[in-house]
């Protein structure tokens, strides 16, 4: 077996392939991003080896038509997330970087950490319509919150008293932008006005664009997980990140490696007698976000979870541990509504 890595660009894709079981350098080669390029991949990988796992960097815009080629030829790929190549480049001997020296680090990554800890590659085209409008949608309000403050700055040069009465976070509010914008109107025009005025009306036009987002995104997620919308502290937005991040449950193995995945599968930090588990920082911190809203909002609403973050803290656990013991079930439980058919998606438990 080989593993073939690859470190993707908009021009070109660099591909180094490694021995899996000595980790020797069997081949180099640089590849048009296009789909001659991506056959000239296969038929180089095939005269080194008939057993390959692809190993690209998951960069997903970058890494779409080549992950896409490969798939549909019957190939396995994996996905590498960034983080892991700085050791695996660090234990290279030539010094530097360059892509070739990169395709070589994904390859070694992926050895190193064990083929069968990395999730396969699945297409799955709902999801991915799902995470291009939830990600757009995210650019959006980010946008926003940019203007918003940009604008805040202008009416405190302009008008303190009107910008001291605007609650926070509610200038994107219709009601607020329409007081903001009469009073700006019966200033004298001059150019910080006039800013300030194009700020408030880009800002209505996002808020407008950013809620009909939302209502496209549970609109598809009713056609595309209906029951996730049935569950507590899961709304359109918390379901369309799990359904477009995890795009496609079908490729991990078990719910350990989706709560990998996620950053919520405990890491041992036990030392002597002391016995105790932390937080993983790593994993999609999308995920991990979804994740934790269905937890604390579980945990305000939902009578059976209230039981057991209480029982969670009555065996020694801190509040913080016992959320964390939460969220991995949760994984757990979302893991298993995306992988089987809607209709079979079993209510979840929190007794476990």
């Amino acid at each position: 077996m080989i593993v073939i890595g690859a470190d993707v660009h908009k021009s070109t894709h660099a591909l180094a392939a490694v021995d899996a079981n000595t980790g020797q350098l069997l081949g180099e080669k640089e590849i048009p991003a296009k789909e001659q390029g991506h056959l000239d991949a296969l038929r180089w990988a095939h005269e080194l080896d008939t057993e390959i796992v692809w190993a690209i960097e998951d960069c997903r815009d970058l890494s779409h038509h080549l992950e896409n080629a490969l798939i549909s030829a019957g190939e396995r790929v994996i996905r590498v997330a960034p983080k892991l190549m700085g050791a695996s480049r660090r234990g290279e001997r030539e010094p530097g970087k360059s892509d070739q020296i990169d395709a070589r680090a994904i390859a070694r990554a992926v050895l190193r950490e064990g083929i069968e800890r990395f999730p396969a590659a699945f297409l799955d085209e709902d999801a991915v319509e799902i995470r291009l409008l939830c990600d757009h949608r995210e650019v959006l309000v980010n946008e926003r919150t940019r203007l918003i403050n940009r604008l805040r700055i202008n009416l405190v040069i302009l008008d303190p008293e009107l910008e001291a009465t605007i609650p926070a976070r509610k200038l994107d509010y219709p009601g607020q932008l329409q007081r903001v914008t009469r009073r700006l109107r019966a200033m004298p025009q001059t150019a910080r006005i006039r800013i300030a005025r194009e700020q408030a009306k880009r800002i209505g036009a996002l808020t407008r664009d950013a809620e009909q987002l939302k209502r496209d995104l549970r609109d598809l997620v009713r056609v595309h997980r209906p029951e996730m919308l049935a569950e507590t502290g899961c709304g359109p937005l918390t379901a369309a990140i799990l359904i477009g991040q995890t795009a496609g449950a079908q490729r991990f193995k078990s719910d350990a490696h989706f709560a990998r995945l996620a950053g919520v599968a405990p890491i041992p930090v036990s030392s002597g007698r002391t016995d105790r588990h932390r937080l993983d920082r790593g994993g999609n911190r999308q995920l991990n976000r979804a994740l934790h809203v269905i937890a604390i909002t579980r945990g305000r609403l939902d009578p059976g979870t209230r039981a057991y973050l209480q029982r969670k803290e009555a065996e020694g656990k801190t509040r913080i541990e016992a959320m964390r013991c939460l969220k991995r079930h949760l994984a757990r439980h979302y893991h298993r509504l995306l992988s089987v058919p809607s209709t079979a998606a079993a209510a979840p438990r929190v007794d476990d």
